[in-house]
């Protein structure tokens, strides 16, 4: 998958300001009509003083102005987003939202604390490593590496499933496991517009930190105000951003495919990004003994008529539709590598960017080998990656084993009901309501699991100071 960041969704309104957190505003402007040039928007003389943020100072007609008074760009009540004279987006920290650099870190959704009047600029930000107040909020984490959860079907109800060989619908399966917090963890990728669908979505999708511990997928944002409170996403370990890297969200390890037994296996994938296969949804394919170039092997072969159900916890902006693009450890670290960083050991031989271990073993043994060989050279590979780690290890020789090793196979799909297995392995254990009072950490690789600190800053009347 070679785009792992979610699409920035800042869904607050801005810093609760006394204007009505709707689409549409007062002043009639569009941040999408303004163009590059300041003397296109026009300021109102008479609108008033909004808020300072760190961009700026957003005024009653929602212009965005510098300290000398220069319109600099607009502000979007409905999005909390800032669009710049120059056609960038930013959020009110000056995030780039729109820009190369982007990683939808902040990835923000409505609070429900939405009301109380604000005469001048909010000030009396609240440092997230404030230990007053600390309510405890459970997690089913538990402290090593294996802290993500066992890879272990067999206590679950096997389904019934039929042959979908000759239903029409077919396409093909790529693989990466580039180990970046899933775009499924972003709140803004899921449907936050009430508890009822963020709970008939199966909420968000679970992250972890580099020990494999499961982390919070969001929080209060870092910089909660007297007068604004917003929800942050919880950084990808992709990110070079705030909390990123080895400080920040990995895909927890258990998300590695499993054989149910010798003819169905369950999986996560990225989903095309677009049509309507989003969060949260599941399909059951069937390998067709084909491939995707019509250049067809043993192995392909080997794996004709076996049976998966995969859920997206992903959402792949490359993947073509009836594409499913597989987790799968040694698939490939991609455009973006957290795997690396997770797993420890620099002389690690992770094979091809896209393609993986199997991509190098046909490198090396050409590509009409034998089945048995293309297995052998990548459990080499696995466990010489994965040793140690062994949930990875495990969805690294499923590749092998189960799936033949076959490159690209094609398949025919159809959308199901997702079973328990994969919903418990999807699932946040934490951020199990749409509402949060989890204070940010800047570092989530020392987090062991249990207690969370909060923060209970906003009351219902406003009072002028934060209640902790």
């Amino acid at each position: 998958m070679k785009f792992p960041f979610a699409k920035a969704a800042l869904l607050v309104c801005a810093a609760v300001f006394t204007w009505n957190c709707s689409s549409d505003s007062s002043s009639g402007l569009d941040p999408a009509d303004a163009s590059s040039s300041s003397a296109a928007i026009t300021a109102d003389p008479s609108a008033t003083l909004v808020a300072t943020v760190t961009v700026g100072e957003i005024y009653s007609d929602m212009t965005v102005r510098d300290a000398s008074g220069n319109v600099i760009g607009t502000f979007d009540s409905a999005t909390g987003t800032i669009t710049l004279i120059d056609g960038s987006v930013v959020d009110t920290n000056g995030t780039v939202i729109s820009g190369p650099t982007s990683s939808a870190a902040t990835g923000d959704i409505t609070s429900s604390a939405t009301t109380g009047d604000v005469t001048s600029s909010a000030s009396g930000d609240i440092a997230s490593s404030s230990s007053e107040a600390v309510e405890t909020v459970s997690s089913s984490s538990a402290a090593g590496f294996s802290g993500s959860g066992v890879m272990d079907p067999s206590g679950y109800e096997v389904p019934v499933l039929n042959s979908l060989l000759n239903n029409g619908a077919t396409g093909w399966s790529s693989r990466y496991w580039d180990a970046c917090k899933p775009h499924c963890s972003w709140p803004g990728n899921v449907d936050t517009t009430s508890e009822a669908t963020y709970q008939a979505s199966y909420t968000t999708a679970r992250n972890c930190n580099i020990h494999d511990v499961e982390i919070p997928t969001y929080t209060l944002s870092y910089n909660v105000q007297q007068y604004w409170m917003g929800y942050q996403g919880t950084t990808s370990a992709c990110s070079s951003d705030r909390g990123g890297g080895s400080s920040g969200a990995f895909a927890c390890t258990d998300m590695a495919p499993v054989a149910v037994n010798d003819t169905l296996s369950y999986g996560f994938v990225a989903a095309p990004g677009s049509g309507n296969a989003g969060c949260g949804k599941c399909y059951h394919i069937q390998f067709n003994g084909g491939n995707h170039a019509n250049d067809v092997k043993a192995t392909h072969k080997a794996l004709a008529g076996k049976h998966m159900i995969v859920m997206a916890s992903n959402i792949g902006y490359d993947v073509e539709e009836g594409q499913f693009d597989m987790m799968v450890p040694g698939g490939g670290v991609g455009l973006y590598d957290a795997l690396s960083t997770m797993v420890s050991g620099s002389n690690v031989q992770w094979g091809a960017q896209y393609g993986g271990f199997l991509t190098y073993c046909q490198q090396s043994l050409g590509y009409d080998n034998t089945v048995a060989k293309y297995q052998e050279c990548v459990k080499d590979m696995c466990a010489a990656a994965f040793t140690g780690y062994d949930n990875l290890l495990k969805g690294c020789n499923w590749f092998a084993d189960w799936y033949m090793a076959a490159d690209n196979p094609t398949y025919n799909w159809e959308e199901i009901e997702c079973p328990q297995y994969l919903i418990d392995k999807y699932k946040t254990t934490i951020n199990t309501t749409k509402d949060t009072r989890i204070a940010w950490k800047d570092d989530w690789s020392t987090y062991t699991g249990g207690a969370l600190d909060t923060l209970e800053c906003l009351s219902d009347s406003y009072p002028q100071g934060c209640n902790k």
